[in-house]
């Protein structure tokens, strides 16, 4: 009997592993929001898997249009544009029901991954925390645009601006008409002040690139939100 004893233990240990990992397959399968393998869906709550989804899509044109086509959003696809490392394939923008509030200017055009970003960071971040600090919703973006083929200032790396992989967000137009600016409102110490950088810190689980006035003056006006794709997935919040 002693020596069949360790075959039981193993066999239940076994047993066991196999029941936690059938659990698991349900627990992903009921949570897709979590699960890497699942296809990235707009209407799906921000999960483990969310960001390592939404960085996937910036090298999967059909992947990303097919996500707002499900979910019935309406966009123009503009025209590719430049060559090499300054080409934007997925330039986008968002017309009908719009999951993110009025840009102005309106033919920022960012790619189809930010745009993606955006809509899940305005259902889950801005607008949330502006009816938190502000009692109300945003109606406009204000922005100083996306696609700009250029290099980092100061730097020989390429700007996400590059192929349309980011945008520059300057101000939140309320919808009573209040214009919340970093420019004007980031130093404030008030409600406005504590939205701004509520919005940035926000903003880190969404985007692998988020520098704000905080970063250097180069930012002092805007936030500079990107999709980046970088080796081992890590971001800068800054």
């Amino acid at each position: 009997m002693k020596s069949v004893r360790p075959y039981l233990l193993w066999f239940f240990v076994a047993l066991l592993l196999a029941v936690v990992a059938i659990y698991a397959m349900q627990w992903l399968r009921d949570h897709p929001q979590h699960d890497p393998t699942a296809r990235f869906e707009l209407a799906q709550p921000r999960g483990w898997a969310t960001q390592r989804k939404l960085t996937a899509l910036v090298a999967d044109d059909t992947a990303c249009f097919a996500a707002f086509d499900r979910a019935k959003a309406g966009y123009e696809h503009r025209p590719v544009v430049g060559q090499g490392v300054c080409r934007a394939s997925q330039r986008m923008v968002l017309t009908g029901n719009r999951l993110v509030p009025t840009m102005r200017p309106a033919n920022a055009a960012p790619g189809c991954a930010v745009t993606a970003a955006m809509a899940l960071w305005t259902r889950d971040v801005v607008q949330p925390l502006a009816q938190k600090h502000l009692g109300q919703k945003v109606a406009e973006l204000e922005n100083l645009g996306s696609y700009n083929c250029r290099k980092i200032a100061g730097k020989q790396a390429q700007s996400q601006h590059s192929t349309a992989n980011a945008i520059d967000i300057s101000a939140f137009v309320l919808a009573d008409g209040t214009r919340i600016a970093l420019i004007n409102d980031w130093n404030d110490g008030d409600a406005r002040s504590a939205f701004l950088h509520a919005v940035r810190d926000g903003s880190c689980d969404y985007f692998n690139t988020v520098l704000s006035p905080d970063y250097n003056t180069a930012h002092a006006d805007h936030f500079h939100l990107d999709m980046a794709e970088r080796t081992a997935g890590w971001t800068v919040c800054r």
